[in-house]
């Protein structure tokens, strides 16, 4: 295995998935000039017929992406910022969400949609967003958020195979962070969540951005003796219940951490399937370690205050620790 930045496992991903199939192509805001670095050099690989710049127009866009889909392409679109997709969300919530539907499962649409999201880079209110549940909540899109390079690009490729609409959400500003990834060809499948650790005390489920925090705050329970059960997501919709459930249900106690906002976050689903599904094996109710229900400030040290960390999680891991009966 070789060890790679998250942004390079992403741009492995492209490029791979684009020379195995010349039907994959590449459109979006600022992909050959590629600010992230997940697109960058593909234009050079692939020409301007299959990577193409676009204007700043997300409705536009994300339009775009039907047709060709329909007309036989797999298509990437790169919205940049997720906050875009709400500018691009008729396409995506009238159209890519329904097309299978109203045309009697005649066209497939292979489209996947790459956006960038999370705060803690001080980019203020409209390139800050975690907007999991709007998506999460269309039907029609499987909706993902990989938390380290191996699944970046494992999610990524199947994405781009798959004849289903795939929104891929990539964590912001964690780019740089390095883990090792297979040499060969593989796929990470949608649905599936991954379970990183075992304990019987508590656990801890994130996503995303989140992960590295949920980890850091299991590394520091078990320095207290407090064994944890840490369960990365991965694939929003579908939301793998099955596993969610038995982690939940092994332990009875459990602490939810994502950066949406907490109003009907991913994490309220998650613990609303747990109630109903688990309700007999809670040993305290569950807890939310969310952003509150507000826009993210561009002053730093504000939107640190909002943002999920590592004091939170492990606040929240203590109040589920002392409530309720032990084992």
């Amino acid at each position: 295995m070789a060890r790679t930045r998250l942004i390079t496992a992403i741009n492995d991903a492209l490029r791979e998935e684009m020379e195995r199939d010349e039907k994959v192509i590449l459109f979006g805001e600022d992909v050959e000039a590629s600010i992230f670095g997940d697109t960058r050099g593909l234009i050079d690989l692939f020409g301007p017929r299959r990577v193409r710049n676009t204007p700043i127009s997300e409705n536009t866009l994300t339009g775009m992406t039907v047709g060709a889909a329909a007309s036989g392409y797999r298509v990437v679109l790169h919205l940049m910022f997720a906050n875009f997709v709400y500018t691009g969300m008729d396409g995506i919530a009238n159209q890519i969400a329904r097309a299978r539907l109203m045309s009697g499962a005649q066209i497939d649409l292979p489209i996947t949609i790459i956006a960038s999201y999370g705060g803690g880079r001080a980019n203020a209110a409209q390139h800050s967003d975690t907007p999991f549940s709007p998506v999460m909540s269309l039907g029609g899109i499987h909706v993902l958020a990989p938390s380290n390079p191996a699944d970046a690009k494992g999610l990524l490729k199947s994405a781009i195979r798959c004849n289903d609409p795939v929104i891929f959400f990539e964590p912001g500003g964690r780019g740089g962070e390095i883990g090792e990834v297979p040499d060969e060809d593989y796929l990470t499948p949608i649905g599936e969540a991954a379970v990183l650790r075992e304990g019987k005390d508590v656990t801890l489920i994130g996503m995303g951005s989140t992960m590295r925090m949920t980890i850091q705050a299991a590394d520091k329970l078990d320095k207290e003796g407090v064994e944890s059960t840490v369960v990365d997501v991965r694939s929003l919709a579908p939301l793998d219940e099955k596993t969610l459930c038995g982690a939940a249900s092994n332990t009875g106690r459990v602490v939810i951490v994502d950066e949406s906002r907490d109003r009907c976050s991913a994490a309220s689903q998650i613990a609303a399937i747990l109630a109903d599904r688990c309700f007999g094996y809670l040993r305290a109710p569950i807890k939310r370690v969310t952003t509150p229900d507000c826009s993210l400030p561009y002053a730093p040290a504000s939107e640190k205050y909002l943002l999920p960390s590592i004091g939170k999680v492990l606040a929240a891991a203590n109040v589920v620790l002392s409530t309720g009966e032990t084992r």
